[in-house]
């Protein structure tokens, strides 16, 4: 990336950008509608109480051109957190230009010193292939797990 890339932590003020990157993803990747409200307030949330997570922003030339969230889930046969990689985004004219690995690369930086994270992780859709390839060039690997879920 040519320009100078910024990757800084989420504040309210950019929550209505990230509402609009999650409905983008969440159409583009399982082509699901948000209710854009709702996108709204769980953005909201997240960024107003750090025990939920956090979001990493990537600016370019002072706007936001990628984000990830980042949830914790305790590992109690680790005694430590993993670190969960979501909400994934990168705006179409800055993909393939290293936005999403930079986003990547600092968020291992911070975990992988940090004595109470046991690693990082992520879900993709099955049909992903392109995300598939960019986690594994990234040094990523597939556990044997598969996950299953109950909606209420």
């Amino acid at each position: 990336m040519k320009d100078k890339m910024i990757i800084r932590k989420a504040e309210l003020r950019d929550v209505k950008i990230i509402a609009d990157f999650n409905a983008r993803m969440a159409k583009e990747t399982e082509n699901k509608t948000l209710d854009p409200e709702t996108a709204l307030l769980g953005a909201k949330a997240i960024v107003k109480d750090p025990h939920k997570g956090f979001y990493l922003l990537a600016e370019v030339k002072g706007e936001i051109v990628g984000q990830l969230m980042v949830t914790n889930e305790w590992s109690d046969w680790r005694n430590k957190f993993f670190l969960w990689i979501q909400s994934v985004y990168v705006r179409e004219e800055y993909r393939k230009q290293g936005i999403f690995a930079a986003l990547f690369h600092y968020l291992k930086d911070i975990a992988r010193y940090k004595k109470n994270v046991a690693g990082l992780r992520l879900y993709v859709e099955k049909s992903n292939t392109i995300a598939h390839n960019v986690y594994e060039e990234l040094g990523m690997t597939m556990p044997s797990y598969d996950i299953y879920e109950l909606i209420f």
